[in-house]
């Protein structure tokens, strides 16, 4: 199980001890009515007690949450190095000539991703998401990458398009954009590869 999982359990585990030991200082309380109406100050003693508890599970919470971020960024440069990574990333312009419905990426003859859109996906790309469809190691070189754009069209026809780029993968990390673009002149979608340093 890899570590950053690991912190998010201990977290939900200390969330709980929180929830629990404030439920275990009320609970006498509330068991004793009368007693406890005899006994308010050991119950005012308490209350800053669960408060100081209460506290410190917030600060441990807080803590753990940074600390999975740092080992999340730690854990991709770990994986990832910059000298052989490599990043695919899908955008739209408006998009009212081409209705994405999946892509498929292929990287040297080896398929690498394969993704299905939902609509809100779709939206979200179409209000200028960038999505991060894949991101891995590639030895310094050329390479090809060859995706296939599947969805719907001008008139609401099925459409199957793909772009292809070749590129020289250098010791620096490489980050590439799929782009899907409407052409007024032609009045068809457009699909192109950007590369990025």
């Amino acid at each position: 199980m890899p570590l950053h999982r690991l912190l998010l359990a201990a977290l939900l585990a200390l969330a709980s001890f929180g929830t629990t030991a404030q439920q275990a200082a009320a609970s006498p309380a509330a068991a004793n009515a009368p007693a406890a109406v005899a006994s308010a100050p050991s119950t005012a003693a308490r209350a800053p007690l669960a408060a100081t508890l209460d506290g410190r599970v917030q600060d441990v919470k807080s803590d753990v949450i940074k600390l999975n971020r740092d080992l999340l960024v730690l854990e991709e440069e770990l994986l990832f190095p910059a000298n052989t990574q490599v990043a695919l990333f899908v955008s739209m312009d408006v998009g009212k000539m081409f209705e994405l419905d999946s892509v498929q990426i292929r990287l040297d003859d080896k398929l690498v991703a394969n993704y299905l859109y939902t609509p809100l996906e779709v939206q979200a790309l179409h209000r200028g998401g960038v999505q991060r469809v894949w991101v891995g190691n590639l030895k310094a070189g050329e390479h090809e990458i060859v995706a296939f754009f599947t969805g719907k069209g001008p008139h609401d026809r099925d459409y199957k398009r793909g772009a292809t780029v070749k590129f020289d993968k250098s010791t620096e990390a490489k980050y590439i954009e799929l782009r899907i673009r409407d052409s007024m002149g032609k009045l068809q979608p457009e699909f192109d590869v950007k590369l990025w340093q």
